[in-house]
């Protein structure tokens, strides 16, 4: 009966159109399209309130620690409930009201609060949609997900570059307008969201073809064998350090690009584009490389690359060549997003993908809470070219977490 419903998913999965990859791809860069602009943000909004580096860079670890706690309950919750475009609708307002807050306050404990309400509401996300649509495309998960994480590049990418230009050409806008209206477009998908996947659900689905849905209490009981699983342990922690480096990236790169080389709001948007937009060519190549010839080999070449250009940015800082590094790093370091949660769904119960995602953007929250508090230490005390010796570092860690990681039989098959 397994053989049947596997063969019959796979059939599925290679038959079936991608206008739900594309409707969730969309949903995925709209939770990316808030935090991009926040990061564009971050310069002004700490010439405003006077913050030090270690207090902006607070504001990012507040987020990144309330998505520490919150993502495996999150999974939990996703394994257990059926209504999967509800939970997503939910999280694009979750990740949207805060920062419409933010621009209404002066006080920064309000900025830090918000910032770990976001952190909780943005798991929800990701823990819903990745292994649904791991299930719809069994046999393409390597280049569905990343197809998924090119949403959140586009997010990414667009995000900065419309925030640099809607501050450069309106002199009378201000980072507080900015953050208002993005609440409009969230609200718009989060509605398209639940009518498109209301609509999908209620078409006649061959119930061999979909997972029984567990309740919470046999959720629960399955967590032990879940977090036996070294592959888990392993793909989390080098997820984890590889979120560390980028996070670091994202929140002090706009502030060296405007602090030291005296780069306008357009010009820092411009290299944040950069950044993603290179990232959102690389995704479906690493993607589909990951299906044919193995995930493991794909992220190790990506972080190797990655942990050089980091190096290159250094001894490039204050001259022209770093705006190029900056692209050739979006291209390696956002690469293996999409490889390594396909590895993570190859390796995991389907029933139980929810959890196992929501693990790892636990590991990785914490990873990422901890990038930005330390860069702004280190940039505090050394100056903003020295983090990024200290991310180059932190993506060598990573490789190595991978490259010794224990294949399964079915893995050393495949290599």
């Amino acid at each position: 009966m397994t053989a049947v419903v596997s063969a019959s998913e796979g059939k599925a999965g290679a038959e079936r159109s991608f206008l739900e990859v594309w409707i969730i791809t969309i949903g995925h860069s709209l939770t990316h399209w808030y935090p991009a602009t926040f990061y564009v943000l971050l310069p002004l909004i700490g010439a405003e309130m006077g913050l030090s580096y270690g207090q902006i860079g607070m504001i990012l670890t507040a987020q990144y620690i309330a998505g520490a706690i919150s993502n495996l309950p999150g999974g939990i919750l996703v394994d257990s409930v059926g209504r999967k475009g509800l939970l997503m609708a939910a999280s694009l307002f979750w990740i949207g009201v805060p920062y419409f807050i933010m621009g209404y306050s002066d006080a920064y404990w309000v900025l830090l609060v918000c910032s770990a309400l976001i952190g909780v509401g943005n798991n929800l996300w990701h823990p819903t949609a990745i292994p649904w649509l791991g299930r719809r495309y069994p046999e393409r998960k390597g280049l569905v997900m990343a197809y998924h994480g090119m949403g959140g590049n586009v997010g990414d990418a667009l995000a900065p570059l419309a925030a640099g230009a809607l501050l450069t050409t309106f002199a009378w806008m201000t980072w507080r307008d900015v953050v208002v209206m993005n609440i409009v477009p969230g609200v718009v998908m989060a509605v398209a969201i639940l009518w498109f996947l209301g609509k999908l659900t209620a078409e006649p689905n061959p119930a061999k073809a979909r997972p029984q849905q567990k309740s919470m209490g046999e959720v629960m009981k399955a967590l032990p064998d879940l977090f036996r699983n070294k592959t888990l342990i392993f793909l989390s922690s080098s997820s984890a350090f590889r979120s560390m480096t980028q996070n670091g990236i994202m929140a002090f790169l706009p502030l060296y690009l405007a602090k030291e080389l005296g780069y306008n709001p357009w010009w820092v948007g411009l290299c944040m584009f950069l950044l993603q937009a290179a990232g959102f060519v690389a995704a479906p190549i690493a993607g589909h490389l990951s299906d044919k010839i193995g995930r493991r080999n794909v992220i190790m070449s990506s972080m190797v690359m990655t942990g050089l250009v980091l190096a290159m940015m250094f001894f490039a800082g204050g001259t022209s060549l770093f705006v190029m590094f900056v692209a050739l790093l979006g291209f390696f370091l956002f690469a293996i997003r999409p490889v390594l949660q396909a590895w993570l769904l190859d390796a995991t119960p389907k029933d139980m993908g929810g959890s196992a995602i929501g693990a790892m953007f636990g590991i990785q929250a914490v990873g990422s809470a901890i990038g930005p508090f330390f860069c702004g230490m280190i940039a505090d005390k050394w100056g903003l070219l020295a983090t990024f010796w200290f991310l180059a570092f932190t993506i060598i860690i990573a490789n190595l977490l991978v490259f010794f990681m224990p294949q399964t039989p079915a893995q050393e098959k495949a290599a």
